[in-house]
């Protein structure tokens, strides 16, 4: 698998061992969920007895969807596409996108949409993070590039169509930080703030070239940055680190990179993309803090599912999440930003 493809990575915009976690409520008959260590990371599973994300929409705003994959087909509620389509849909946010071809890189969006939300308990596949929320397919890149207006747009729909939860897989070269601070470039930085006033959490990547910040759109307020972590819950050796202006930064599974399958993130992709090195026909590993961002969507619908607002989403995600090694919580690091999200404690939090 070539090493861009092994990383998945954030999408240029221009173009120890977990704690041990009580017994588990809920049953999981999906073939590769022995697979998924990212779910223990997490507590995933422990968390389903409080909630499972029902009647919450988390927006996909990425490389489209595969609409019929098995694991995803139920899950869904109508998309859009806004790949050089201007501020109307021309899709519906389909990962063949505009003109009906596939493209390289565009399996990303479902897989970053199995993460979040595939259906669980349906012998299938994968489980997804938040079994019962749907996924709305926004598809903004093509080729795994696409501009600052297109995603501003598909940001936009989501929050006008019912998203409660952003999820943006997708980031800027290190630098671009610049342009938004310098009012250069806008468009996303306003589609975030426009979501945020709506009450709907943005969850983006930190980005994968080791560099010091989070990447724009993470790096913008309103946004809640997210750096990876290997099995181990050691900082993934690609994740720039979670650190930007407001602090808001956790930590979640993304994988190893460049080590085997097992130690990557499973997860769906188009119906027969998967690769020859790690595929299973509709399935593949890869990793990325594309791959982290949704175990914390995931999360974060869990917690909207049971009447938070925003504010709490947020502030529940870091004072919850858990420093590896000496498992503090509440406790800011550049490595982790406040720790990796732990499912468990954070549906546990007041809601206040």
């Amino acid at each position: 698998m070539p090493f861009t493809r092994l990383l998945a990575a954030t999408a240029v915009v221009t173009a120890l061992v977990a704690a041990t976690a009580a017994p588990a409520q809920a049953a999981v008959n999906d073939p590769l969920y022995d697979r998924q260590w990212g779910l223990r990371q997490i507590h995933a599973e422990q968390a389903w007895a409080t909630s499972t994300g029902a009647g919450v929409v988390i927006a996909v705003v990425d490389t489209g969807v595969d609409l019929g994959h098995p694991d995803l087909v139920a899950k869904l509620v109508p998309g859009a596409t806004f790949v050089d389509c201007g501020t109307t849909s021309c899709g519906n946010g389909d990962w063949r996108g505009p003109n009906g071809l596939p493209d390289a890189g565009d399996e990303h969006g479902t897989h970053v949409a199995g993460i979040a939300a595939a259906a669980t308990g349906n012998g299938v596949g994968v489980a997804g993070v938040a079994r019962d929320a749907k996924i709305m397919p926004i598809k903004v890149l093509e080729a795994g590039s696409g501009s600052f207006a297109d995603i501003a747009a598909g940001i936009r729909y989501a929050a006008d169509r019912g998203a409660k939860v952003v999820n943006l897989s997708l980031g800027a070269q290190p630098g671009t930080q610049a342009l938004t601070l310098t009012g250069l470039e806008s468009e996303v930085t306003a589609a975030i703030a426009y979501a945020h006033a709506k009450g709907v959490a943005v969850i983006a990547a930190a980005g994968n070239e080791t560099a010091p910040l989070c990447d724009t759109p993470a790096w913008e307020a309103g946004a809640l940055c997210v750096t990876a972590t290997d099995r181990n819950e050691v900082k993934a050796w690609y994740s720039n680190l979670g650190v930007k202006a407001d602090l808001k930064a956790v930590a979640a599974p993304g994988g190893a990179g460049l080590v085997n399958c097992d130690d990557d993130v499973w997860s769906s992709v188009p119906v027969g993309a998967g690769s020859a090195t790690c595929g299973q026909g509709d399935y593949d590993a890869f990793a990325g803090t594309s791959m982290a961002t949704p175990y914390v969507s995931g999360v974060a619908a869990l917690l909207v599912a049971q009447g938070r607002g925003v504010a709490n989403v947020y502030s529940v995600l870091m004072s919850t999440a858990r420093t590896p090694i000496v498992g503090l919580r509440g406790v800011y690091t550049p490595l982790y930003g406040w720790g990796v999200v732990d499912a468990q404690a954070a549906v546990a939090a007041p809601r206040t």
